[in-house]
């Protein structure tokens, strides 16, 4: 918590509403005072918390939102006690919040919010809507900005740093962190928010949009439930971020926090939806979506140009964008209910923008699978969203619809314009709005795409431009890998040129075997016996030292159809069958591929099951099928066996970029045709910044020794053969305060990506000793409090896997009692306070302490020792005086454990996994939570043993044990769910 001397909180609140203070006099009684934005800042009025008349267990300010009920409302003016029948309503969605779930009593709430529910209030008790917020005149609100709100549930009190309230309802959380030190980041304001707040004060969150987490430099936003990895930034720009600390915060806040942009976001960019798994989920639009959907809505109101194209890189929400913009187009009233058409060109992708849309429960919606229902649709002017695919359009004859009301929204533009299904589109609605939609940037030699739906009028030919840069600057989607292998058996140059002019544009959904003369020719010297047996091997031992590992999956691209079942034959001898599936297209008459034939459920089922953690289906083999339109974070890497190009070979291996978890750094391709011996010319678009889509592995080699170095030089002149405490006190010795730790952290931070990144190639070798004494290191100087989750990051799984390989690490033993008892030692230490044994004394109390991360009780102490050691460094405090101060610590760390009941913990984890299991618990899964829980609690309790966190033996069999757990309950699937649990009983018991 931070007070009115946090800087960062203070110049956000003097941003939102002007440096001018703003208090209203007698606001309970005069709320009519303080409607309309302020004129000074971003349009909030600052009102002192101290002045909001409400009780600290109340989440509306009541006074302020009966006046607003009887000012936007004429039946409630009418009769104004109808005001307090409202708010029953709006209480008990509050108060169902612990028993229906946070993201159930959201969803309510914000159908309130936007207008969505009625009451009996009209004529003969006739429902008319009500009006929280007024979306037509938006001056007609009130809004307010106030600093530490506090919220009290029975015991719990939480106070918001910043809170934004529109008509006495609590929309925006800000959690302003001021760093004291670089490690401290948005991510500690988020982990509050997500981890806290939204645990132990629910009701605080019912009526919440979105929450924001900045420390000043960086500026991230999540909606409900959102795992922090996912909290994104909202129209970044960097250039002057180096100059102007504040300057990223100020744009993105005067970009994002003013009301009528809270409010268009609640109003047209939040979804509710279910997932595959059946649970219900939040959806708010990211900064990309947001601005090409309203720059599409402005257009469309001015009516002129009628086109308009739009690059959003692959994997960045473009089903997304066209739902949001769909939505606002339709629900928009000066555009007299328009027909929004979505046009996509393959039936997988048909099926994935569908998903999306139906999955996000958007009304008004029809499926076009036919060309007669399209031609009946369009003819008989039916006023909804409609998807269909182009080839819809090849035998439409003439003018199907001359309205100009009408808008199309054309997904992967690129593909589908060329030759006569994008004129016989045309000719069919003559007046309609084109937008045109691509997730790879334009060729060079694709013209017709920006003729086809760009306009003169926009910038490049883009109306909304989100490159790969800007997409992996936002934590959207990962950079990509490459990596050469059997160099000796890479087809020659010739062959492959000949066979791309055969193949290109030739992929669709039927793979064409026969590609010509030159094709087939490359075809044999591609399936040579010899060449697909040591292929296989090869990716089988690529894949289980790299991939599989790590909890990922992968997929193999075959030269066509005959090559995926040599592939499936020569992995069947090397893994066991269930291991790897072929998934293609299949004709009715071909026998030799019959076996793969699969209907849209049976090849969904089989895709759900890849997408499964537990699920030992690992290699998915593939020739033109999932190349593109296919979604499975889990999948990392992609065996590249066939001629691809341009748009084609970006859309495949883009494929592997989707963010995942934190062990997921980057997408991998493993190149075993020499396509990326030239990048450039495998990858020919206008756009340069696409040759930064994918690094050699060897480029990340080159770039290993230096950053290795640049580590190493933290610690000149100290001995790393020396093991245990005397090295490690040693190496601290170089590392005197937070600054210098901090700026190490991050040096370190880089080096283990790439050793993530490279492992387990043999080239790391030389450097093994070096990374794991490093290691070693900056484990042993994390923070124990858990502060700065940016830069201290948990270590990776190969690094923790190399400093694990034996069971006595280096571990430095934790002898507190002892040390803390012997007063002898005491004496001795007190009388020459030797700084190597002040260290030891540190470095035993901080591991003691990071023993219970998540204790409230432990945290109040680690924060003492942070604040201790920051004292010490600074010179506030002399090696006597600190070392006084330590031991007393430390006497309070042991007592604290010597009072924590034994059980307390295991409790305390059975309420977390209990809360945990309530929130997942749908209709379609009615689990019995207590019984759940209990199962989980008794079995991990048999397998544990004491410091089981800290071996790879404790860790599987743990983590087996919860799986058995879940399985029980046809809960295995969920990974995200798994790795919650799995998070919750490693801190708890």
């Amino acid at each position: 918590m931070f007070t009115e001397s946090n800087t960062v909180e203070a110049y956000l609140y003097d941003l939102l509403s002007g440096s001018g203070k703003f208090v209203p006099t007698n606001t309970a009684k005069e709320p009519q005072t303080v409607y309309g934005r302020a004129s000074k800042g971003l349009g909030w009025r600052r009102i002192a918390s101290t002045d909001i008349p409400r009780q600290p267990q109340e989440v509306l300010v009541e006074p302020w939102l009966r006046e607003s009920l009887i000012r936007l409302n004429p039946e409630i003016a009418a009769q104004p006690d109808r005001a307090d029948e409202v708010l029953y309503k709006l209480r008990a969605i509050i108060l169902s919040v612990r028993s229906d779930g946070l993201i159930r009593a959201n969803e309510e709430m914000t159908a309130w919010l936007r207008g969505e529910r009625s009451m009996p209030f009209g004529h003969n008790n006739e429902h008319v809507p009500v009006r929280l917020i007024d979306f037509d005149d938006l001056d007609q609100n009130q809004y307010v900005a106030t600093q530490q709100f506090t919220y009290r549930a029975g015991s719990a009190e939480r106070r918001a740093d910043l809170m934004l309230l529109v008509n006495g309802l609590p929309l925006v959380l800000i959690e302003a962190k001021t760093p004291t030190r670089a490690a401290v980041s948005w991510v500690d304001g988020a982990v509050q928010v997500h981890d806290d707040y939204e645990k132990f004060v629910p009701e605080l969150f019912v009526c919440n949009v979105f929450s924001v987490a900045t420390e000043g430099k960086a500026y991230h936003y999540g909606s409900i439930g959102l795992p922090i990895k996912d909290w994104g930034p909202w129209h970044l720009d960097d250039g002057d971020a180096r100059h102007h600390p504040l300057k990223t915060l100020q744009m993105a806040a005067e970009s994002m926090l003013r009301p009528h942009v809270v409010l268009d976001i609640l109003a047209s960019f939040t979804l509710f939806a279910t997932d595959k798994k059946k649970r219900r989920i939040k959806i708010i639009c990211r900064y990309q979506q947001y601005e090409a959907t309203n720059k599409i809505v402005e257009r469309v109101l001015a009516g002129y140009p009628k086109k308009g194209l739009i690059w959003h890189f692959q994997g960045s929400g473009k089903s997304l964008l066209m739902v949001f913009a769909a939505q606002k187009l339709r629900l928009h009233p000066h555009l007299k209910n328009p027909t929004v058409l979505i046009v996509v060109d393959r039936i997988d992708l048909d099926t994935q923008i569908t998903g999306t849309f139906t999955g996000a429960d958007i009304p008004n919606l029809e499926k076009a699978e036919t060309r007669d229902k399209l031609q009946q649709l369009l003819t008989q002017d039916v006023r909804k969203i409609i998807i269909t695919t182009i080839f819809k359009f090849g035998e439409a004859g003439g003018v199907l619809n001359e309205r100009s009301n009408i808008i199309v929204l054309v997904d992967e533009a690129h593909r589908t314009q060329e030759g006569d299904l994008g004129r016989k589109m045309r000719d069919a609605l003559p007046n309609a709005f084109l937008f045109g939609l691509t997730g790879t940037p334009i060729n060079r030699f694709d013209r017709n795409t920006f003729y086809a739906f760009g306009a003169e009028e926009d910038d490049k030919g883009y109306l909304s431009r989100y490159g790969f840069e800007e997409s992996i600057r936002d934590g959207a989607t990962l950079k990509l890998h490459f990596e050469p292998r059997l160099l000796e058996l890479h087809i020659d140059k010739p062959a492959i040129d000949a066979a791309f002019k055969e193949m290109t544009g030739a992929l669709s959904d039927l793979d064409r075997d026969n590609l010509g003369k030159t094709a087939a020719k490359m075809a044999v010297l591609v399936k040579t016996p010899e060449r697909i047996r040591r292929v296989a091997e090869d990716i089988v031992q690529h894949f289980q030292n790299k991939v599989e590992p790590n909890g990922f999956k992968g997929q193999i691209v075959a030269f066509d159809r005959e090559s995926c079942l040599l592939y499936k034959q020569a992995l069947d001898k090397i893994l066991p069958p269930e291991a790897s599936e072929i998934v293609m297209t299949v004709n009715g008459n071909e026998t030799e591929y019959k076996a793969f034939a699969r209907s849209k459920d049976e090849e969904e089922r089989l895709l759900d099951r890849f997408r499964d953690h537990n699920d030992p289906l690992k290699l998915l083999i593939v020739t033109a099928k999932l190349l593109t339109g296919f979604d499975a974070p889990i999948l990392q890497v992609m065996y590249l066996d066939k001629p691809l190009r341009d748009h084609t070979l970006l859309q495949a291996i883009c494929r592997v970029n989707r963010t995942f978890s934190e062990l997921k750094t980057h997408g991998l391709i493993v190149d075993y045709l020499g396509i990326f011996d030239d990048v450039a010319k495998a990858l020919e678009f206008d756009d340069k910044s696409m040759l930064a889509v994918v690094s050699n592995i060897q480029e990340l080699k080159d770039k290993f020794p230096e950053t290795m170095q640049k580590c190493l030089a933290f610690f000149a002149g100290v001995d790393r053969t020396i093991e245990g405490y005397e090295g490690l006190i040693a190496a601290q010795q170089c590392l005197p305060n937070n600054e210098v730790r901090d700026n190490f952290a991050a040096e370190y931070s880089l080096l283990g990506k790439l050793w993530e990144a490279i492992s387990p190639d043999t080239f790391l070798g030389q450097y093994e000793k070096d990374y794991k004494w490093l290691s070693q290191v900056y484990q042993s100087v994390q923070p124990s409090s858990g502060h700065g989750k940016l830069i201290w990051h948990s270590l990776g799984a190969k690094t923790i896997e190399l400093i694990h390989q034996n069971v006595h690490v280096d571990a430095v033993r934790d002898d507190l009692d002892t040390l803390v008892l012997d007063a002898d030692l005491l004496e001795a230490v007190l009388s020459n306070p030797d700084p190597k044994k002040l260290k030891q004394i540190e470095i035993k109390v901080a591991r003691r302490l990071r023993n219970h991360l998540g204790n409230p009780t432990f945290k109040a102490l680690s924060e003492r020792l942070d604040a201790l050691r920051d004292r010490f460094e600074s010179g506030a405090l002399n090696s006597v005086e600190f070392l006084k101060q330590l031991l007393q610590l430390a006497k309070e760390v042991l007592q604290a454990e010597k009072e924590m009941p034994l059980e307390e913990d295991e409790d305390r984890g059975k309420a977390a996994l209990t809360e945990l299991f309530n929130e997942v618990k749908t209709a379609d899964t009615p689990i019995i939570v207590e019984r759940v829980v209990t199962d989980i609690d008794e079995i991990v309790r048999l397998v544990r043993f004491p410091g089981w966190q800290n071996t790879l033996a404790g860790e599987r069999e743990v983590k087996k044990a919860l799986r058995k757990s879940l399985f029980k309950y046809k809960l295995h699937a969920d990974e995200e769910l798994f790795e919650k649990a799995y998070s919750y009983i490693r801190q708890y018991y």
